[in-house]
């Protein structure tokens, strides 16, 4: 019975790409910048082999690395447009974007905004880039009083909508939410809709893990051939909302990466055959967007500290793989995402140890080769990469 788990550790960067001059991301390194805590510390995957990828081992000490490491490992670059969750999530599962989901510098154009008045019959706050933090702290009040959404966005394509949940319950924000989507389509169509759900009273808001993403629908993925093949796709934490649910068979949120690991480790206990995607999402939205260099270490060390417990629950034919979908850096004046190479570490009682496969073109090649493990024809973009990871 062959099972997968596909562990993304959202925003774990390991270098600017050759364009990050594009997205002005030039020098960006979140795993690096992480590592220059006190409080960071990864000894296992120290063993499956991270500080030997192209682009990590150079900025570390000679023999930091544990050799011979354990696992197989790779860089990848990414060839879509991009640097956001829904970009490196898809394709990772095989959807190269040509053309970059559309951003809003100047906030949405008024049809938009006019138009979604109009249908959810409340008037809007602030309609441009902002951070999530800094947008409750001043509009909050004045949304608590009257009512009024708070619409903001940022460097990403995202068209994001705060409400505190007495003034607005979730139910109802979720639903004001899915007519953003449907609003948002064809030149306004961005990659996600999210409700940003918080609490408290003025001025000690804070956040709730009530967040729930809208994205568009994806173009046929990996997902989609697996489950067509009748094999179970399972999806932890936000992997659901950044798919739309397509090519998903099981799905379970998590508010955070404790319950996310939780939900992955229960997940191995289980008997099914396919694919299990997880998201870690806590480096991403409580550390790299708030430049938190020692929580982001402090996140990094808590996941190798459960990483233990992760392998124990591997079967024979199961392959781990652990892997990210952009960059965060928390140590630059930015607040957004860092267009970087990615990670890849595999591990499995069948996968090739000590075994660097140098930097793939794209994260596609992720969805390739797990469609090549099923013996499924490939219908997406990628180049398998099975005969070198599985041993011979």
């Amino acid at each position: 019975m062959k099972r997968v788990f596909l562990i993304v550790l959202d925003s774990v960067g390991v270098g600017d790409l050759p364009d990050a001059c594009i997205y002005g991301d030039v020098g960006s390194h979140t795993l690096y910048a992480a590592s220059t805590s006190a409080y960071f510390n990864m000894p296992n995957m120290n063993k499956l082999g991270l500080f030997e990828i192209e682009g990590v081992k150079e900025k570390f000490p000679e023999g930091y690395c544990v050799t011979p490491y354990e696992g197989c490992v790779a860089r990848m670059a990414e060839q879509s447009k991009g640097k956001d969750t829904t970009t490196g999530h898809w394709e990772i599962a095989g959807i190269i974007s040509e053309k970059p989901f559309p951003t809003f510098p100047n906030g949405f154009p008024e049809e938009v905004i006019k138009l979604f008045e109009e249908k959810t019959g409340r008037r809007t706050l602030c309609n441009r880039p902002y951070s999530g933090t800094d947008v409750i702290r001043d509009y909050g009040k004045e949304h608590v009083e009257t009512g009024a959404l708070i619409v903001y966005t940022s460097a990403d394509s995202v068209f994001q909508i705060a409400a505190h949940e007495e003034v607005v319950p979730l139910e109802e924000l979720y639903r004001y939410c899915e007519i953003a989507r449907g609003i948002l389509t064809g030149n306004h169509g961005v990659g996600r809709v999210i409700a940003r759900p918080f609490i408290g009273t003025y001025p000690e808001y804070e956040r709730t893990s009530n967040r729930h993403d809208f994205s568009l629908v994806p173009p046929v993925s990996m997902l989609d051939q697996m489950k067509e093949r009748g094999l179970e796709v399972l999806g932890v934490g936000k992997i659901n909302d950044i798919f739309a649910g397509k090519g998903i068979t099981d799905t379970v949120r998590s508010h955070s990466n404790t319950e996310g690991i939780e939900k992955l480790i229960e997940r191995c206990g289980r008997d099914f055959e396919g694919l299990c995607f997880v998201n870690l999402v806590d480096f991403d939205m409580m550390y790299g967007h708030r430049n938190d260099v020692d929580g982001y270490a402090k996140a990094l060390t808590y996941f190798d500290q459960q990483l233990p417990r992760i392998l124990a629950a591997l079967r024979k034919e199961d392959i781990m793989i652990i892997t990210a979908d952009h960059g965060c850096d928390p140590s630059t004046p930015s607040t957004d995402h860092s267009r970087e190479y990615i990670p890849f570490v595999a591990y499995g009682e069948e996968v090739s140890h000590g075994v660097n496969l140098g930097t793939r073109q794209t994260f596609a090649d992720i969805a390739a080769t797990i469609l090549d493990y099923f013996d499924i024809e490939q219908k997406v973009a990628g180049t398998s990469f099975l005969k070198e990871l599985i041993r011979q």
